[in-house]
């Protein structure tokens, strides 16, 4: 399969730094520290700093974060991780995506005074120095893989380290289980630092707290300093001095909801900030982030499926936990509309398939699976994890097959799922 668009950064950074992934390099911090130091200690000059860790919500709730900021006058910089289509999206510079330009420049000027660094270290190291050399008031900034070892933990003393639900994900570079996995995530907590904690599972909320006595981290917890719920059309989130009334978030779901809560949470636990009542309902109704529940409902390639009266929407959830948020947001889907649901499925090798199929198949009635443009999990594979579960499952040569296959059916709902590289080829073809 041919690039769904051409990268030009990503191409830069691969001929500076080498591939993201597959380096071969054990991890050491140490050179990161070192350029940066050498690029004048980006990391210790940031203005306000969220940090944010966990296994599925991060973008979300940075998403969420930006929005409130925004509509509060605050200017923001964040750095998220992975892209839909192209590298500059990880690169938020007072609110703009990086230019092809600025981008470029700032690797190759990391690349003079640190070359052997992996090129997610350079990512980060360009993104600190693109903040440095840019005035904000917030910096949001996404791990990108665990907590504890990651690259963008090197910001001494971060204003709040916010941490999303925790589940098995990565199991290969962060551990077979849920407490070890929360310990990589538990490992951004800092003194002083507000530890604002989305609803855990008892073993990851444990490891957690913990951490946070062990470091003196204040605790945050939804269910206990704050929470957060739908009610009668309107999100209610409260801590214990203040409440607010907002609308529901735009994004689709309850973990949006969840999501949306978690980071208003972030602003009202003790901190540099105070937003207003109109600022958080703007913020949780205007935040928009791709490939999240996105309904597909105005270009080409989603016609086929619109044109017989059904549906498309687009989830780049990729594991466990994923998919079952995805099932319950289908099943609500169904129990207000109804109609029958068709799943189009793509993974990636490192992903446990039987998990995925076995929380999506929860809520679908049909599993359609097709490859993806890289290492992926063969598409019988998944078609048998399906037929397993007795459930209807086929295979397409391509997700434009699949969608033409989806399209014979009534009035479709069809959820094309399980990575960022399907989310990218939907997305891409719908606007092409």
């Amino acid at each position: 399969m041919t690039k769904l668009v051409e990268d030009i950064v990503q191409q830069r950074f691969e001929e500076l730094f080498g591939p993201e992934f597959g380096h071969g390099k054990p991890f050491d911090r140490a050179p990161l520290v070192e350029a940066l130091t050498a690029l004048d200690g980006p990391n210790v000059n940031l203005p306000p700093t969220f940090h944010v860790a966990g296994t599925n919500g991060k973008g979300s709730t940075i998403a969420f974060m930006r929005a409130v900021a925004e509509a509060a006058g605050l200017s923001v910089h964040a750095f998220t991780k992975p892209h839909l289509l192209k590298l500059n999206e990880r690169f938020l510079v007072r609110g703009e995506i990086a230019s092809d330009e600025m981008l470029i420049g700032a690797a190759e000027r990391v690349h003079q005074l640190a070359p052997d660094l992996t090129q997610f270290d350079a990512q980060v190291a360009v993104a600190l120095h693109l903040f440095d050399e840019h005035y904000a008031r917030l910096v949001l900034l996404e791990c990108g893989m665990g907590g504890r070892d990651d690259s963008t933990n090197v910001v001494p003393w971060p204003t709040a380290s916010i941490i999303t639900p925790i589940g098995l994900d990565h199991q290969d570079a962060l551990g077979a289980t849920l407490p070890e996995i929360a310990a990589h995530k538990a490992g951004i907590l800092r003194r002083n630092s507000p530890a604002i904690v989305a609803h855990q599972a008892e073993a990851a909320r444990e490891v957690i707290e913990a951490e946070a006595e062990r470091v003196g981290a204040p605790l945050f917890r939804k269910g206990v300093e704050w929470d957060a719920f739908a009610q009668k059309g309107r999100l209610i989130v409260q801590s214990e001095h203040r409440a607010l009334d907002l609308p529901l978030p735009w994004l689709q779901g309850q973990h949006q909801i969840d999501n949306a809560g978690l980071a208003c949470a972030a602003f009202l636990a003790p901190g540099p900030f105070t937003i207003s009542d109109d600022a958080f309902a703007a913020g949780v109704s205007n935040a928009r982030w791709p490939a999240r529940l996105q309904p597909l409902t105005r270009g080409a390639f989603s016609a086929p499926i619109r044109a017989v009266g059904g549906e498309v929407w687009v989830d780049a959830g990729h594991n466990a936990d994923a998919a079952a948020a995805l099932a319950r947001a289908l099943n609500d889907m169904r129990a207000r509309r109804g109609g029958e649901a068709t799943a189009i499925v793509g993974l990636r090798k490192r992903k446990d398939a039987a998990a995925f199929i076995g929380a999506i198949a929860r809520s679908v009635d049909r599993i359609i699976a097709v490859p993806l443009s890289e290492d992926h999990i063969a598409p019988q594979q998944i078609a048998s994890l399906a037929h397993q579960l007795d459930k209807h499952a086929s295979t397409a040569p391509s997700l434009a097959d699949a969608m033409q296959n989806a399209a014979q059916l009534p009035a479709p709902r069809v959820l094309i799922c399980g990575s960022f590289l399907l989310a990218a080829e939907a997305l891409a073809a719908e606007s092409a």
